[in-house]
């Protein structure tokens, strides 16, 4: 009752990344599929899911597993192999899908170099098909790879019961919210009536609020862009002294809205500011302006 897609980039930066990205006709699909470690790799576990093979899949991958024999290990203990469905990509990138005889129809999966795309009740064999396609041509990081791998599944039909939620889970090490753990992006839409487009839109704020070390481009504050920032602080009420460069008083007004905002991932105690955080700040001036 699910598609998803496993993988791994091991170039990306700041550090090798492995995902998983599901949707389903089913609540909180997010609660279920996806599991990921870094360093360890990923593992999706679906059709009538054993969910313990998330926790001690990775355990087995983390003890120097690979894919193919992680696989095998599961399913081979299992007296109800047949209704799972598994995938799973390893700490080398090496990807391995298992889908049970009596999966219900269509039922199977795409293994290929650093992935693997599986699911179940599917319109047709073409759902992975578009996803493995999409997501061996998409451009930018993971997580945007295995959105396009979704949403090419959902437009080739999907989930033939219909949407109801997705999910995308991303891990690299540090990767979190203040590098505390290796949770780089872990979004859920979990009842929605369009849930990949939500988990998009999800998504695009991540971005925003929590960038990529990459993500970030940091402009010197000239006077002209210390007015234009001043006028729109101003506009949203966050005042500060009517004076020319980017003085203490601007800078306070600005650090208080980058607090309301969530934006803190963007700020420097520098005398620059990063761009994501002006776009922001006049996006959010604009739309006062225009009710």
């Amino acid at each position: 009752m699910t598609f998803s897609i496993v993988a791994w980039d091991p170039d990306s930066n700041p550090a090798t990344e492995w995902g998983v990205a599901v949707a389903s006709k089913f609540l909180s699909v997010g609660a279920v599929v996806p599991w990921a470690r870094a360093g360890v790799g990923a593992i999706a576990t679906q059709a009538l899911a054993n969910v313990s093979y998330g926790a001690e899949g990775l355990g087995r991958l983390e003890r120097g597993g690979d894919a193919p024999g992680v696989v095998a290990g599961l399913i081979g203990a299992d007296g109800l192999r047949a209704h799972r469905q598994l995938g799973v990509v390893d700490a080398s990138g090496r990807a391995e899908s298992f889908t049970g005889a009596e999966c219900l129809a269509w039922a199977g999966g795409i293994v290929d170099e650093g992935f693997c795309c599986q699911g179940n009740i599917l319109a047709g064999p073409e759902v992975v098909e578009e996803m493995a396609g999409a997501f061996r041509s998409a451009d930018g990081e993971l997580a945007v790879r295995l959105l396009a791998a979704l949403a090419a599944g959902d437009d080739a039909g999907g989930d033939r019961r219909g949407r109801q939620s997705a999910a995308l889970l991303v891990v690299r090490e540090g990767g979190a919210y203040g590098g505390g753990t290796d949770k780089a992006v872990d979004l859920r839409v979990d009842d929605h009536a369009e849930p990949i487009p939500e988990l998009h839109r999800l998504f695009d704020m991540h971005r925003l609020l929590f960038p990529r070390p990459s993500a970030l481009r940091f402009v010197d504050v000239d006077d002209h862009l210390a007015a234009t920032m001043r006028s729109a602080l101003g506009s949203l009420g966050y005042d500060s002294e009517p004076v020319a460069g980017y003085d203490h008083s601007l800078r306070a007004a600005l650090l208080s809205f980058v607090g309301t905002e969530n934006l803190e991932e963007r700020w420097t105690d520098e005398a620059k500011v990063d761009q994501g955080i002006v776009d922001h700040l006049l996006k959010r001036a604009n739309l006062a302006a225009n009710g």
